[in-house]
């Protein structure tokens, strides 16, 4: 393994920056919260469990590139603009009374500190595969819950709740659009336990900060998708996996693989454009 794939751990994030043209992320995956803010916390543990997306860091080793924010969401939202990145009123966090008091402001500043710090890395790590790969592929993968009303009751009808969401929102269609259609074509394809999944494009969510910063900052190189799945690799209420489920969806991730990876250099400023721009005509 080269050094540039090695495993980097800090307080903040894990990484591996290794081979290929797509990354993935889960910036929703952490649980950790600074010391700090613990005596103004008034969140349990299982209430803050079910809302963060747990297990989607095993989710985005399904790549040689991944990035796991380890802060919790309720710390830190970088997956929020950076004015609402902090939860300050129920509001925010779905109705949830998350502080037993206002946070200092010097708290919140500091929260505010480690949410740069992630974009920093995130565009350090983004320049990188572009410089590499000219353009590139990032699966910001998240899970959401589909049995709010108590775990003995229905689930949320699944209408409007499919299987896996895929959020573009943010995205030009018309140059990222067959990067969309092969990967949903090839998931949907993906033998799940004796079924299909069902995978839509932006019925639930249409992808948020992460997603819409990464293609304001590579409009030209960056197709994001931000890849919601529905919890049904694990229990939401108690909080554990069914862990032949997690790794089938792992391996169904997997198999969209091999076509992405012929559809992206056939983009508009990718592979074969790409070449000829950088080396010429090939006469000399």
């Amino acid at each position: 393994m080269s050094e540039s794939a090695d495993i980097r751990q800090e307080d903040l994030l894990v990484e591996r920056i290794g081979d290929g043209p797509v990354i993935a992320t889960a910036i929703h995956a952490g649980h950790e919260v600074r010391r700090e803010l613990l005596p103004f916390l008034a969140l349990d543990e299982a209430t803050r469990a079910r809302e963060e997306d747990p297990y989607t860091d095993f989710l985005v080793k399904v790549v040689p590139s991944w990035i796991v924010f380890r802060r919790s969401r309720f710390e830190v939202d970088v997956n929020r603009p950076r004015e609402e990145a902090v939860y300050t009123r129920p509001e925010m966090a779905w109705g949830l009374q998350l502080w037993k008091r206002p946070l200092p402001e010097t708290e919140i500043e500091r929260s505010l500190e480690e949410y740069d710090r992630f974009y920093a890395e995130l565009e350090r790590v983004l320049r990188l595969l572009e410089q590499r790969h000219g353009c590139f592929v990032v699966f910001d993968i998240h899970s959401y819950n589909h049995r709010r009303r108590g775990p003995h009751a229905p689930p949320d009808d699944p209408r409007m709740n499919p299987d896996v969401n895929v959020g573009t929102g943010s995205m030009d269609r018309r140059r990222c659009g067959p990067v969309v259609e092969r990967f949903m074509r090839d998931l949907r394809a993906y033998d799940f336990m004796g079924r299909h999944l069902d995978v839509r494009e932006n019925v639930k969510f249409r992808g948020r900060q992460l997603a819409q910063w990464i293609h304001r900052r590579f409009p030209d190189s960056a197709c994001v998708l931000a890849i919601e799945f529905k919890k049904i690799f694990m229990d939401e209420w108690t909080g554990v996996a069914d862990v032949e489920r997690l790794e089938e969806l792992r391996r169904a991730l997997e198999s969209t693989l091999p076509g992405l990876m012929a559809v992206l250099p056939t983009l508009p400023g990718c592979g074969a454009e790409r070449e000829t721009d950088a080396h010429g005509t090939g006469d000399h």
